[in-house]
């Protein structure tokens, strides 16, 4: 196959060749989307590989070239690829690897969500071991590359669980093996409980699996603190080459300033540096990013009190003595990078030289007119 990105859309998995496809599509078995196909850059191709997918969150690929798909709510599969080569990619076998075994579970709340996988899966670096996420726990399995199945779980994170943002990312770091990065989000839109860093809520925390044996972590108790003062982020990775960890966060809706609606174009989706997990030490490592009192600007124009604001600078929404936009921008981190309000970035993945960035985004409903969800490419 060729150098290819794959991302899960809706109910399909799609491939995207930054080589326009060769290969012909008389000799190849086409798979048609239900949805808008979407449109792609000057020299990339794209194309389904899967359908009839359960709201696929998270894909991995083992060993053998077996893509792991994690169902939201439903569980992991696996498949098994023909490769005509480009774009011309499909289904060859499909198989459980992991059943949800709540999937029965028809009373949607807080609780049964906390049964479900619903976002995180990684593999180790041998590929021997899978790990997937609920909202409240890490589960880990023993995985068999050659044969596509895996045995009984274990949790080995627990304590996690909260409304609102459920998923749990997970990164396993390349360059320091056995540490697993978790990311937890906000229990709501505006989470004022977390400036209270012991809430453990809106935290990225890096966790040691190296002879973990049959311990268990409490996310609240245990762990290191890579970043908190985060909303929501959705996407954790490692850079390459450095090891630098970066996350992208999905800021917050609804916000006024000054008594002012600016939530139309403000405030920016953020891409963060959170610094490096081999002891090097940086001012962002276990920072705080700003939320739930500070956010980057994205239209200063909208912003009321906007003299000092360029994009990506960080403001104040409820501005008292203490808080304020100088207190933002010089107590807080602000982003490396900032994305237009409310595109929701979903995951980041770095090209193995560690010179270009991919980041995908799902998009809006709550931007008007609807923000569709789209691929940057940010070098």
């Amino acid at each position: 196959m060729a150098t290819v990105i794959l991302a899960t859309l809706a109910a399909a998995a799609l491939v995207l060749d930054p080589v326009v496809a060769q290969s012909s599509t008389s000799s190849c078995s086409v798979l048609k989307p239900s949805y808008s196909a979407p449109s792609v850059a000057s020299g990339y191709a794209a194309a389904p590989v899967a359908t009839g997918l359960t709201k696929p969150r998270g894909i991995v690929f083992d060993s053998t070239g077996r893509i792991l798909v994690l169902q939201q709510n439903k569980g992991i599969v696996g498949l098994t690829l023909n490769d005509g080569g480009g774009t011309c990619v499909n289904v060859k076998d499909k198989k459980t690897v992991v059943e949800n075994e709540n999937a029965s579970h028809k009373i949607w709340s807080q609780y049964v969500f906390a049964l479900f996988l619903n976002h995180g899966i990684v593999l180790s670096s041998d590929g021997k071991t899978l790990y997937a996420s609920t909202s409240a726990e890490v589960f880990a399995w023993t995985y068999d590359p050659a044969t596509g199945t895996a045995g009984t779980n274990k949790t080995i994170v627990k304590g996690m669980d909260n409304p609102d943002h459920i998923t749990r990312t997970l990164l396993l770091s390349q360059k320091m093996p056995g540490i697993l990065l978790v990311s937890r989000g906000s229990a709501e839109n505006i989470d004022e409980g977390t400036t209270d860093i012991k809430t453990t809520r809106s935290q990225i925390k890096a966790f040691d699996l190296n002879n973990i044996g049959d311990k268990v972590y409490d996310f609240s108790n245990d762990g290191t603190l890579v970043g908190w003062g985060l909303r929501n982020a959705v996407g954790v990775a490692e850079e390459p080459t450095t090891g630098a960890i970066y996350s992208v966060e999905n800021s917050a809706d609804d916000l006024q300033r000054l008594g002012k609606d600016i939530h139309q174009n403000n405030p920016a989706e953020k891409l963060n540096f959170h610094g490096y997990l081999n002891g090097t030490k940086t001012a962002e490592q276990g920072g705080n990013f700003g939320y739930p009192d500070c956010y980057a600007a994205w239209d200063v124009n909208d912003l009321p009190e906007n003299r000092n604001l360029t994009v990506g600078k960080q403001f104040a929404i409820n501005i008292t003595e203490v808080i304020n936009d100088d207190f933002c921008q010089k107590q807080r981190i602000a982003p490396r990078l900032s994305f237009q309000a409310h595109t929701a970035p979903l995951d980041m993945k770095f090209s193995a030289d560690g010179r270009e960035a991919y980041v995908t985004f799902h998009g809006s409903w709550y931007f008007a007119p609807l923000n569709p969800s789209r691929q940057a490419h940010p070098s």
